[in-house]
């Protein structure tokens, strides 16, 4: 039998290679995908990667572009006129989520092979065939899925580790979200691939659970290696095997809201995942009749506590936020087409906001039909 749909599954990246210093090694490879590189990234992050690029670059002809502060439809569009002046082949992203995606979309407009160089394990933008557009002053706009992951991602250890602490923190927030939202979009699936997909985000978060502690307490060890390995690389995985079907939730619909409100500008996306895996959890206590949230939710308020990640409104710097400003980001979160629709249940922005003030209540009871949510 023969199916009258085809899936097509942007899986990994086409080579992925890891290890310390490994930056400079790259000439060959990268010379193989084109001569003529565009280099994009942040000001920050291309100064730090920069001996390693020269090294790599030397006997190319590069030319390096600055994305700008966002992965904004202007940064785009400045960063396409440069690739079409410069007529490159071929385009490297070197920096964090917003740059790498930059980068990605960039080369999926222009039809170029793409190669990703994280320096810092806060996303796993590095992997994924997916870029986010912000406006320019950083609200969420949308997401574009590109038709293949990057050509050759560079997990280069000794770059990852220049970066502050808190990036890898926010990165496994980012990561953990992979089980929490998965698992309730996609984990009665009955086929194969999703069931892969959020079995692999358990394992993920379970890794995470068992070494992150180890890890922040030997930056550059062994275990600080197989963390940064979770949040840049194995994170990615859960998207590539299960495709549109394994969704993030209300966890990254909550950051998509809050970034329309310029007080949470100063925390990293990953902060706000996490404190937004929180959220939903309240609202599946609220939504369904089971003790199953508040009891995960406990779980990871402890966690939360001993790596550092948000558990409140106060935590993202936002404690003296006004409701008003509150329900804007919940409505954000709750528009037509967001993610946030991939609960099993409806959720208005009143319910939405009691979840986001009450993220570390102790006990709840389901709310009976009709009811509206906390507000405090």
């Amino acid at each position: 039998m023969t199916s009258s749909t085809t899936a097509t599954l942007t899986v990994a990246p086409a080579q992925v290679v890891r290890g310390a210093g490994i930056l400079a090694a790259q000439g060959s490879a990268i010379a193989r995908l084109g001569q003529r590189p565009l280099v994009t990234g942040g000001d920050r992050t291309l100064a730090i990667a920069a001996p390693g690029l020269e090294t790599a670059l030397r006997d190319l002809t590069p030319v390096q572009v600055p994305y700008g502060p966002d992965c904004s439809e202007a940064a785009l569009a400045h960063l396409r006129s440069a690739a079409q002046a410069h007529a490159a082949d071929v385009i490297i992203g070197v920096g964090g989520g917003k740059a790498l995606d930059a980068a990605k979309l960039l080369a999926h407009q222009l039809r170029l092979p793409v190669v990703t160089v994280p320096t810092s394990a806060a996303t796993c933008a590095a992997w994924t065939a997916l870029s986010n557009i912000y406006s320019d002053t950083g609200a969420f706009l949308y997401d574009v899925t590109l038709d293949r992951c990057p050509d050759r991602l560079v997990l280069d250890y000794d770059l990852v580790a220049t970066a502050p602490v808190r990036t890898l923190v926010a990165g496994i927030g980012d990561a953990l979200a992979k089980w929490y939202e998965a698992s309730v979009s996609s984990g009665t699936s009955d086929q194969t691939l999703i069931i892969a997909a959020v079995q692999q985000a358990r394992v993920l978060r379970d890794i995470l659970f068992q070494k992150t502690a180890a890890a922040l307490t030997a930056p550059g060890g062994p275990d600080w290696r197989e963390v940064v390995d979770a949040t840049v690389l194995m994170a990615g995985v859960m998207g590539g095997l299960g495709g549109a079907q394994c969704r993030t939730v209300a966890a990254h619909a909550v950051h998509n809201g809050l970034t329309h409100l310029s007080a949470s500008h100063g925390t990293l996306h990953g902060e706000k995942v996490a404190y937004g895996i929180l959220v939903q959890l309240r609202l599946e206590e609220m939504g369904l009749d089971t003790s199953l949230a508040a009891t995960a939710r406990q779980q990871l308020l402890q966690f939360y506590q001993a790596v550092g990640l948000p558990q409140t409104l106060a935590d993202l710097g936002m404690g003296e936020i006004s409701l008003t400003d509150l329900h804007h980001a919940a409505t954000v979160a709750c528009r037509e087409g967001s993610d946030i629709y991939h609960l099993p249940f409806a959720v208005q922005p009143e319910a939405l906001v009691g979840a986001m003030v009450s993220t570390t209540m102790t006990t709840l009871r389901p709310l009976t039909p009709g009811e509206a949510a906390p507000s405090a």
